[in-house]
């Protein structure tokens, strides 16, 4: 349980004291602001305290925003002050350096309960400000119409208890609890009644993660469903596939409804939609194979698969590359001008939400599609839209990059070098006596090697040479790519060129084999490779680094995984099913690998609590 120490004698009718405890403290007074010290070292190391003034006035959710948001090592409004375990030895310093001798022999406690809170005198306040000038980052929560004050006398305090009656704060929570930029069809079709819910499994004790859980399984039977390939089954995927959807925005409004963050939550979250959505497409080539036309989807499936999952790789390495150091110019590129000036455009910040295709629109155009029409229709349209999608966005963002004056941090290149998963062939090309200088190199040799690379799946004979050949190169204009730090304008593509190598030379090499089952044990392999993928960039987001080296020299990399499947091509060419079974060795080899480390990793993980609000693909 939390603690929560009232810096003086409580005000007599003051509710306070029980509203703290509705919020999981436990209360404890200090008869004066000496014994501040002494009751704060009580308190168990690992717990979260709270200071709070008793004559503070204000909304119990403004109360809740402060002191239980478990994001921050510490956080205050006007009157409260709370802090986690990290931050509790800084305010000890400053307590004894403000409620000591000294400073009550100065007249200080004589204003840390009356003074207003828009002056210097409150204690809370001065130890917020006295935390932050120590280094510590104090989180002030935005209140927007939500009360929080300590009024300095029976006038102030009667008009701040009128300004609180005047608000419901329940009806701001559920407010707050949607997100605040999201895709049209979640923020007018969803979301207004999803909150609802939210607070219906809040009041009943359900936790995000238990809702996410439930989205997953509820879409694991919409690809059953899909599976049967019966116009009934297709029918009720496609609603089962909404109402996961439905509890996917659920959970999220959950969290900060009463802000239950956690890393493991945020990780939670964002892979299970990946899981689900793609095991939503297996369904339907399952089904495809199934009806009457015995129709064989695998090909656009594993195709809508590596689109999607090369959409977000854009995503998550151009926003981790704007991570930026010295001579930022912040958002003031042409190109960030013309958004801006489009997104004061009421009616333009939507179409262009939409033509992203962000999840919300792409699952209800997929539910509706698997409900009417059939599974090939519904990857077609899904392909179409995606690849529009994505030239829009990545043009964008290279427009910006060209047009942004900044320097790379560090961190910056790190993450991207992080995120372009080189294995050992790499990493022994960029340790060697090869160099690549010039501010557009590294984008250039990947691409080069990528799409020398693809080309050769595409066009040589299955199983000739010439693909190991091609797969050597590729993974020597890999390990040159990432030979220097990635600071350049464009460098976040690298990473994306290397997801488009992997797995576009996946899909092609399973596509033209015409071996039984090659597509679908090639849809497992890019699925548990990119499974790989999204926990680096979620460890990353999360602060936690990316997986141990170790993980990722044992996956190969993707240049080695890249030169395994080219062997194996080459090897197995001819021999039946053979490179069908070699392919599902590998992806149940890599699953269980990166999977089993994966979910080790964030059961145990102590990275600080956090909430993704999500990729709007």
């Amino acid at each position: 349980m939390s603690t929560a120490i009232l810096t003086g004698l409580p005000v007599p009718g003051s509710q306070l004291g029980p509203e703290l405890r509705s919020l999981g403290f436990d209360v404890r007074s200090a008869q004066r602001p000496e014994d501040l010290p002494g009751l704060l070292a009580e308190v168990p190391p690992g717990e979260r305290v709270a200071l709070v003034d008793p004559s503070f006035v204000g909304h119990t959710h403004a109360l809740r925003l402060a002191l239980t948001d478990p994001r921050f090592p510490a956080a205050a409004i006007p009157g409260a002050l709370a802090v986690q375990a990290e931050a509790r030895p800084a305010l000890a310093r400053a307590l004894a350096d403000r409620t000591g001798p000294a400073a009550v022999a100065e007249g200080g406690a004589a204003v840390a309960v009356n003074a207003p809170a828009t002056g210097t005198g409150v204690l809370t306040d001065r130890l917020a400000s006295a935390l932050q000038d120590g280094g510590v980052a104090v989180h002030r929560p935005e209140l927007g119409s939500l009360v929080a004050t300590v009024p300095a006398g029976p006038e102030a305090a009667f008009a701040a208890r009128r300004a609180v009656d005047a608000v419901d704060d329940e009806a701001v929570r559920l407010r707050n609890a949607v997100k605040s930029r999201d895709g049209f069809f979640t923020t007018f079709c969803i979301s207004p009644y999803s909150r609802y819910l939210a607070r219906w499994c809040a009041r009943r004790g359900l936790t995000p993660n238990q809702v996410t859980t439930a989205s997953l399984l509820t879409a694991l039977i919409a690809a059953g469903c899909a599976a049967t390939g019966t116009r009934a089954g297709f029918v009720a995927a496609g609603v089962l596939l909404l109402f996961s959807f439905v509890l996917d925005c659920t959970d999220g409004q959950l969290a900060r409804y009463s802000l239950q963050y956690s890393t493991l939550g945020a990780w939670l979250d964002a892979t299970f939609d990946r899981a689900k959505e793609y095991a939503y497409y297996a369904g339907l080539a399952i089904g495809a194979a199934r009806g009457g036309g015995t129709d064989d989807v695998w090909a656009l499936a594993l195709g809508a698969m590596v689109l999607q999952t090369c959409r977000h790789v854009v995503d998550f390495s151009f926003n981790e590359a704007h991570v930026v150091g010295t001579g930022a110019d912040g958002n003031t590129s042409p190109t960030a001008a013309l958004s801006d000036r489009l997104d004061s455009v009421g009616w333009t910040v939507w179409v262009r939400r939409m033509i992203v295709l962000p999840i919300g629109e792409r699952w209800a155009m997929i539910a509706v599609l698997t409900a009417v029409t059939t599974p090939r229709t519904v990857f077609y349209a899904l392909l179409i839209g995606c690849a529009f999608a994505a030239c829009y966005t990545t043009a964008g963002r290279v427009l910006r990059s060209l047009s942004r004056r900044a320097t790379r941090t560090d961190r910056a290149a790190l993450a991207l070098a992080e995120l372009a998963d080189s294995g050992p062939l790499a990493e022994l090309v960029a340790a060697s006596r090869l160099r690549i200088k010039g501010a557009w190199t590294a984008p250039v040799v990947a691409a080069a090697g990528a799409v020398a690379l693809v080309a050769a799946a595409l066009t040589q004979p299955f199983g000739s040479r010439q693909m190991i050949v091609a797969a050597v190169f590729y993974a020597i204009t890999s390990g040159l790519a990432v030979s220097a730090p990635l600071k350049g304008a464009l460098d976040w593509l690298v990473p994306p060129f290397f997801r488009a190598a992997e797995y576009g030379t996946v899909l092609a090499l399973a596509a033209r084999s015409e071996v039984d089952g090659a597509l679908p044990a090639a849809f497992g392999l890019v699925a548990a490779v990119a499974y790989h993928h999204y926990d680096t960039v979620y460890r990353i987001k999360g602060g936690s680094g990316a997986p141990p080296r170790l993980l990722v020299r044992l996956a190969g990399g993707h240049e080695g995984r890249t030169l395994v499947v080219a062997v194996l091509a080459a090897a197995l060419a001819g021999r039946g099913t053979d490179f069908t079974l070699a392919l599902t060795a590998l992806a149940v080899a890599l699953a269980l690998l990166v999977v089993v480390e994966s979910i080790r990793f964030w059961v145990s993980s102590g990275a600080p609590a956090v909430h993704d609000e999500g990729e709007t693909a």
